[in-house]
């Protein structure tokens, strides 16, 4: 596929050292393009799920702190908007606040330890970690259980 594809979703990363920066957490990009060298752009294939960062700050201290997480979908489809994010995606999961990304890093982490790839998770399971995160709740743990039934309904779909 080409970078300028349109059924790609492509994500702009921005790293000004102490202001700005955009990062993917988890995620298999496609296409990497630098733009200059403060900017770049990740591109991501339909169904595709990743892990998006934002963090930015001024002479007080942060003032965004965001964490979400894409799927990615094929022209056509329906999607929310993200900022740094076209055209869009499902967004399974959007916390803002240091508190609520930490907590949210802590589950990714958690979910690699486990051995589980953090892009193939099970869409519903990123949206029980947003709604128990957002009510200030913990999060059940992704077992192997669920990750199977995960794929044999993924299968079953497809």
């Amino acid at each position: 596929m080409r970078p300028d594809d349109p059924n790609l979703t492509t994500v702009e990363l921005t790293f000004i050292e102490k202001r700005i920066e955009h990062w993917i957490r988890f995620g298999r990009p496609v296409s990497d393009r630098v733009l200059d060298k403060r900017r770049r752009l990740l591109s991501f294939i339909p169904g595709s799920t990743f892990g998006f960062i934002r963090w930015a700050s001024n002479d007080y201290g942060t003032v965004v702190s965001c964490l979400a997480i894409v799927r990615t979908v094929e022209r056509g489809s329906a999607f929310q908007t993200v900022p740094f994010v076209w055209p869009g995606g499902d967004l399974l999961l959007d916390v803002s606040g240091w508190p609520q990304v930490k907590h949210v890093l802590e589950v990714i982490d958690q979910i690699e330890r486990f051995g589980f790839d953090p892009c193939a998770v099970s869409p519903d399971h990123w949206r029980h970690v947003h709604n128990r995160v957002t009510a200030g709740q913990e999060p059940r743990p992704y077992t192997q259980t669920l990750h199977a039934a995960w794929l044999k309904r993924a299968r079953l779909v497809s």
